[in-house]
């Protein structure tokens, strides 16, 4: 996987789409059926993707994964609550002037208004939205748990792209209510202290951190590697 250029977002790939047979595609089914037993007997439909700093690849797994798990038969809603770096609407070659942010600052509006279907069945997309001067107050509000509390209503599952953990709070905002969360590890990027400090800020809300994602290479392929019951 290339390094991102972080002063300019871009689409990122969908393996699963563009290369359904490659090994890193087998990977994010792997990592499907991780999460789908982490919590055995316990619905799994709300899952926040981060990691700590940026360009560790947090939006590839999740619109990877969200991919995964619609090719799977479930009902997927992949949520791009990263309102700072957004990233989906370019990926799914979507419109942006529609998303999140008007969904949390316009009561007028419904979910329905706003959430896009995508060219892959059973995966919908609710981009970020114009940027808002105050993410954080808006992921905050009343209005974004009770966006999330009907979304589980209208999803099988709910994949939601938060920006990294470590310097604001948005991922802890989100995190707090959903049923899971991963953090994104790559190699060469991650700093030990840094992917700590992440760790301790989601345990602070009481996030279920349900596994990590390390992004790495092996024996010269670019890869992914899933590992859970992290403490």
């Amino acid at each position: 996987m290339k390094k991102k250029n972080l002063s300019n977002p871009s689409a990122v790939p969908l393996f699963m789409i563009t290369q359904p047979n490659a090994s890193i595609s087998e990977e994010f089914r792997t990592l499907r059926t991780n999460i789908q037993f982490s919590k055995k007997g316990q619905d799994m439909k709300s899952i926040v993707v981060t990691s700590s700093i940026p360009g560790e690849g947090k939006s590839t797994v999740a619109a990877n994964l969200a991919v995964a798990f619609a090719q799977s038969g479930n009902n997927v809603l992949l949520v791009d609550a990263d309102m700072r770096r957004p990233t989906a609407h370019l990926t799914f070659e979507l419109p942006n002037n529609m998303g999140l942010t008007n969904l949390l600052s316009v009561k007028q509006l419904s979910i329905g208004d706003v959430v896009q279907h995508t060219n892959a069945p059973n995966l919908s997309i609710l981009t970020s939205g114009p940027k808002s001067p105050h993410p954080s107050e808006l992921l905050a509000g009343s209005r974004m748990t009770k966006v999330m509390n009907i979304l589980e209503q209208l999803y099988d599952i709910i994949i939601y792209d938060m920006p990294p953990v470590a310097k604001i709070t948005d991922a802890q905002l989100v995190a707090s209510h959903a049923d899971g969360v991963i953090l994104v590890i790559r190699e060469g990027v991650a700093d030990k202290r840094v992917l700590l400090h992440s760790k301790s800020l989601l345990n602070n809300v009481k996030a279920d951190i349900i596994g990590a994602v390390f992004v790495g290479k092996t024996q010269g392929v670019n890869s992914y590697y899933s590992y859970y019951g992290v403490d």
